[in-house]
């Protein structure tokens, strides 16, 4: 297989089998984290779940990102990204311990949340930090390859994660806060072996360059207004990188209003097992079955983004940047309300593949056109921005989402909604790709 003989080769270089034992074991980690909190959030028998708590939990842990990206951007442009990967996962480990014991504690959701938000926010630092670091452990000529394969082994990773801690939480006696509490814990556990594993690495491997480091957190900090003006006209002045950041934006804005609409549907519609129509009482053995729903979901999306990893280098080869992003999105336009619009699940599980496909696909294009356009020295504000980008989008799908959504789950107008921006996507980027028909 291509996808072998790519790994094979990507693995002669020590500085990318080293990150991607960290970037595998630190994504593992998310994907428990992040069930864990699904789990306790939307599947809790105990909460009446609705589109707008499920829109509020997301603004709550993503939004304040949002802010802070920028500054972590020229951080990680600043800090050895070696350090930032060894002390933020050991930070996250100690922060998903507090995490467990608040569910223990049954303390006020306020809490609750603050404590996820915290390890969210080290986790952006972690997901940029692995990005602006890979193109210094390849070459150029295979860094469309490291794209492809690194990027998505990780998205793998956590949805591999996301299976252990269906495993953990079916298999821990008890249930409820115990089990949620006991699942939040293997990911801790799973953050410190992250941290560990980059020790690995010589702490100035991954740059950014030893003459660019300022240790002093309040001269980083002042420069932030300065560099991050600087690295929006490093992106505006690149206009291939700018406009895959916009397409990529859009198509993440569908997937968190799908995202939010699969979570109603495995929480009420499909909670007893029965498909469309089911009632479902959404509590106890019912809700279980909603989260087993949720769980095929993952894998099959999973799936999605190993297919993604195999075809895209070589869709990129024959198409172009711009022109792989147009087929994935127009793709989507197409399959998406033609398999979403049943609302039953065994289409919906479809439709969850060929999403993880077209997404992850567009996703290593993007990180690539970025990777390659953008300077060193900008990388990393650039990739902070990028996943800023990615939560705003997001965040605003999920409240866009809220308002149309009933409480089962089943919205026509959403799906085609999501629909018509695929298809807009891929009609300017089609147009882009004739325009600039190197990209």
């Amino acid at each position: 297989m291509p996808l072998v003989g790519d790994l094979r080769t990507l693995l002669r270089f020590p500085g990318f089998r080293r990150l991607l034992a960290v970037r595998l074991l630190s994504q593992l980690a998310d994907g428990v984290y992040q069930v864990a909190l699904a789990a306790h959030v939307v599947f809790s028998p105990e909460e009446e779940t609705s589109p707008a708590a499920i829109a509020s939990a997301m603004a709550v842990l993503l939004l304040p990102y949002s802010l802070l990206g920028p500054f972590a951007g020229v951080l990680l442009d600043r800090w050895r990204r070696r350090q930032v990967l060894l002390f933020g996962n050991l930070l996250r480990s100690v922060m998903a311990l507090s995490t467990a014991a608040l569910i223990l504690g049954a303390v006020p959701d306020w809490l609750f949340y603050l404590s996820a938000l915290s390890v969210t926010a080290v986790n952006r630092f972690i997901l940029a930090g692995l990005s602006a670091s890979l193109p210094r452990v390849v070459d150029d000529e295979r860094l469309v390859m490291a794209n492809s394969l690194s990027p998505t082994a990780g998205t793998v990773a956590a949805a591999a994660g996301g299976g252990v801690a269906f495993a953990v939480r079916l298999l821990a006696p008890g249930g409820g806060r115990s089990s949620d509490a006991l699942v939040v814990t293997v990911a801790a556990t799973v953050y410190l072996l992250a941290g560990l594993a980059s020790l690995r690495m010589h702490r100035d491997v991954l740059g950014p360059e030893p003459t660019r480091v300022q240790p002093h957190f309040v001269a980083a900090v002042a420069s932030t207004a300065r560099g991050l003006v600087d690295g929006l006209r490093h992106v505006a002045e690149r206009r291939t990188a700018a406009r895959t950041l916009a397409a990529m934006a859009l198509m993440r804005f569908c997937y968190g209003a799908l995202t939010v609409m699969v979570l109603m549907l495995c929480r009420y519609a499909w909670a007893d097992g029965a498909g469309p129509g089911g009632a479902g009482d959404a509590t106890g053995p019912a809700a279980d079955d909603g989260l087993k729903w949720l769980g095929v979901a993952v894998a099959v999306s999973a799936v999605g983004f190993l297919t993604a990893a195999i075809v895209t280098p070589w869709a990129v080869e024959r198409a172009g940047q711009l022109g792989w992003i147009a087929v994935c999105a127009g793709s989507a336009a197409v399959l998406e309300p033609a398999l979403g619009l049943p609302f039953a699940p065994v289409p919906m599980m479809a439709a969850a593949f060929v999403l993880g496909l077209v997404t992850q696909g567009a996703k290593i294009t993007t990180d690539t056109a970025v990777q390659s356009s953008v300077d060193d020295a900008f990388r990393g504000r650039v990739f902070a921005l990028y996943d800023m980008l990615f939560n705003v989008a997001f965040v605003g799908a999920a409240g866009v989402a809220s308002l149309m959504l009933p409480p089962d789950g089943r919205s026509t107008a959403l799906v085609v909604s999501v629909a018509g921006i695929y298809l807009a996507v891929a009609v300017a980027m089609a147009r882009f790709r004739q325009s600039s028909p190197v990209a």
